[in-house]
């Protein structure tokens, strides 16, 4: 698969909105090896959230940050430049961060599942907008 047949969508209700994903291979709800892609813009913000199973991570372009705890904190995030790779394991706590946008890729064993530390820092809890 080249650049230009990847289709990139909203992403998943587990994240917040103004990111684009793409599935690359397999299917990260179900059960089995996955492959996505997911493009952040610039200041794209991911609350602590954790995964019940592990996360491997290759930055391929921007400066992706992480960092771990419980709690989203700007002074312990690590930046990533491209070409880094880092792997969280099941249940590590993390959350992420971008300040001029990054795209990176994602693999592992499914189901893939984003559970937040705080239930309102998630998305799909969110009331929905009124009009």
């Amino acid at each position: 698969m080249t650049e230009p047949q990847i289709k990139w969508t909203d992403p998943p209700p587990a994240l917040p909105k103004g990111a684009t994903a793409a599935v690359l291979s397999g299917d990260p709800a179900q059960a089995g090896p996955f492959t996505v892609r997911v493009k952040f813009p610039a200041g794209y913000k991911i609350a602590a959230h954790l995964h019940p199973t592990d996360e491997h991570l290759t930055v391929l372009a921007g400066t992706f940050s992480l960092g771990t705890g419980d709690a989203f904190d700007m002074k312990a995030l690590h930046d990533m430049p491209a070409g880094s790779f880092g792997v969280m394991p099941s249940e590590m706590r993390h959350f992420a961060y971008t300040k001029g946008g990054a795209t990176i890729q994602i693999h592992g064993m499914g189901p893939f599942l984003l559970n937040y530390v705080n239930p309102a820092d998630d998305p799909r809890n969110a009331a929905p907008a009124t009009q």
